[in-house]
Parts: structure tokens; sequence; C-alpha cells
């Protein structure tokens, strides 16, 4: 047991789960977290012109408005993603809207794009632009937006000029009518407005991927891999948070409304994974979240087609270190079965 799961977690436990976050993040304001030393050459990976120190990243939600990512780089993460972030500044969905289910292992947010919106979270960027370090921007629409396609459109159009990457959210459970966005037609038409604001900015080629629900049938999967390699994105992060409540729950806030993330997303999150990787071809580069807690879990999701993966909440069940436990068990495991860098392993469950 490690001394987060031993003395820190408990302490944390007994505040509500949303305050828990907010002192995680004033701790790591003032460095207060461990720092990770360097990474094993077989975990590089170079992606869309970039350069990963590793493919272990930190899934949106956490730091919603650039607070802190150089600190989060600094635990371990070969890159980290800001955001959800909307246009206009939003409270988000009353609380209480984060719960831990901790027999499960699970969390459940109905938090509702709650953040600073885009004007803080470019001043952010601005001022960390040019230091070492992949940040990506996920962004997202207001929930009374009467224009959904010109919110994203703006969000890149602000944003993109100063992230390695971008992330549109069309996926969050907790925005009304956000995930409609995932059906062909409208995910056609909106992925092709934000291709061309993306490809309007002469200064430099910033990769766009979308974010994905877990909560898709086989037509949905096929209809999004199409939509995807037509509008030339430049891949999908597999999978948000999920709607179903899995029958072995025994958390007492199951029934809580909004998305299930943690432990029991894992299984759901890597089998859209699988199905992307094939209705893809594995043309198109994808990024594996959803219920990581171990280098088997991330080795599993790299197998089933991901490039590279990202985590959260199973960093509230076991804290900073879990970063740097989960690259040395990849290594290991990369080793033992004879690839000499995690790139040759993507995709191997299906070859």
């Amino acid at each position: 047991m490690t001394f987060y799961e031993a003395l820190l977690r408990p302490l944390l436990f007994r505040l509500d789960a949303e305050r828990a976050h907010g002192l995680a993040i004033a701790a790591l304001k003032l460095n207060l977290a461990p720092r990770d030393g360097a990474d094993a050459p077989s975990l590089r990976t170079r992606l869309w012109g970039l350069d990963f120190r590793n493919p272990i990243g930190l899934a949106a939600g956490f730091d919603k408005n650039a607070d802190i990512a150089d600190a989060l780089l600094a635990l371990g993460f070969g890159f980290v993603e800001i955001g959800t972030v909307t246009p206009r500044p939003q409270s988000g969905n009353p609380k209480p809207r984060m719960f831990r289910l901790i027999e499960d292992e699970g969390v459940i947010n109905r938090l509702g794009f709650n953040g600073a919106g885009l004007d803080v979270v470019r001043s952010r960027l601005a001022a960390r632009f040019g230091r070492e370090g992949i940040i990506g921007a996920n962004v997202g629409k207001n929930r009374d937006s009467a224009d959904e396609v010109a919110d994203y459109v703006q969000g890149i159009e602000t944003l993109a000029p100063l992230a390695s990457y971008c992330t549109i959210n069309v996926s969050s459970p907790n925005t009304p009518g956000l995930r409609d966005l995932q059906q062909k037609d409208r995910l056609t038409e909106l992925l092709r407005a934000v291709v061309t604001a993306r490809d309007a900015i002469k200064s430099r080629r910033v990769p766009l991927l979308v974010k994905v629900a877990p909560d898709l049938d086989e037509t949905q999967i096929r209809d999004i891999a199409e939509a995807a390699l037509d509008s030339g994105i430049d891949g999908i992060i597999a999978t948000n948070t999920t709607i179903a409540r899995p029958a072995y729950l025994r958390s007492a806030a199951k029934g809580e409304i909004g998305g299930l993330s943690g432990r029991p997303l894992f299984a759901p999150s890597t089998r859209i994974l699988g199905e992307l990787y094939k209705a893809t071809q594995g043309k198109l580069p994808l990024i594996g979240v959803g219920g990581i807690a171990s280098g088997a879990d991330a080795y599993e999701k790299i197998k089933a087609g991901a490039s590279l993966v990202q985590l959260y909440s199973m960093m509230v069940y076991r804290g900073p270190g879990l970063v740097a436990e989960i690259k040395l068990d990849l290594v290991a495991r990369l080793k033992a079965d004879g690839f000499g860098n995690v790139v040759e392993a993507v995709g191997a469950a299906y070859r």
C-alpha cells in the first residue's frame, strides 16, 4: 500500500469529492506532488509530428482551466489534456455533482462543463506557450448555445494556435443534447467545420481529434469511423464516461445521474476502442481512455489499437504515483513480449 493509499486517501475521502479535487489542484499549484524522472526509450512515440516521452496522458476534466498543466507534466505524464473549455464561462450543474463509488473504484460526475471560458484559458496557455511538454485542449459548447457548431469553431480558432492538439468533445452525457452530435450527418457537418477552422491557422498544422462515448452500437461506431475518416481529422479518443450502470455495482451512489468513470468503464471503453480500430482499419490514431489502473490495463488498450492512453479517475483511488507504476509495468510487458518500442504493440490484438 502506498503512502497515498494509506494516509492521504482516507483524509481526502472524508471530504466531498469536488472539494477534494480542489485541494488536489491547490497542492499541485504549490508543487507538493512527487516528480517523476526520465522515461525508458521503449516508451517514446512520435505521432502527428509530436514527440511523446511516453504514451500515458492525463484525460480532460482534471485541469479544466489550464491552472496546473506544467505541474501535471512533472508527475510523469507524457501529455496533458486541459478542458473541456466552453466559449463563455459557465457554472455547470448544481452541487453535489461528483460522487465516489468506493466499492467499485468508480466515479460519477454531472459537472456540466463548468469552467472559466475561452478568454481565461487562452491567456494561461499563451503564458506557457513555447515551454516543453505536450498540452492538448479539449473544447465544447455552452449549455445555452444557439449555434453549437459556431461554439466549437470558436474554440478551435482560439486555442489551436496555443495547444499541441485540440479535441472536439461531443460525448459528455451532462450537457443536454450534446451526444446527438455523434449522429453521422451532424458529426460530419461539425468535423468539416472545425477542420476548416483548423486549416485556416497558417502558423502550423494542429492535430484535431474527436472524443466519443462508450454507449455506442455497431452502426454508430461505423458512422463515427466513416465521418472521422472523411473529414480529415487526425484521431479519435475512446471513450468518455458512460451512462450505463452495470448490474454488479455495489456502491450506494450507483444511482446518481451522470457519467460513470473509473474501473467499471474499463471493459466497455476498451471494447469500443477495439471496434473503432477495426472500423478505421488502423488508419486513424486512437487514444484509449477508461479505467486504466495498471500497466496491464494500459497495455491492453494499446494492443486493442490505442497509440496513446489517458487516465484520470483511477488516480482518485491510487494517487499520483500511479503514473510511474504504469510506466514501469508497461516497459516490462513490452520487453517480455519482444517489443522494442510501444509503437510496435499498437493493435497487436488484431494482428
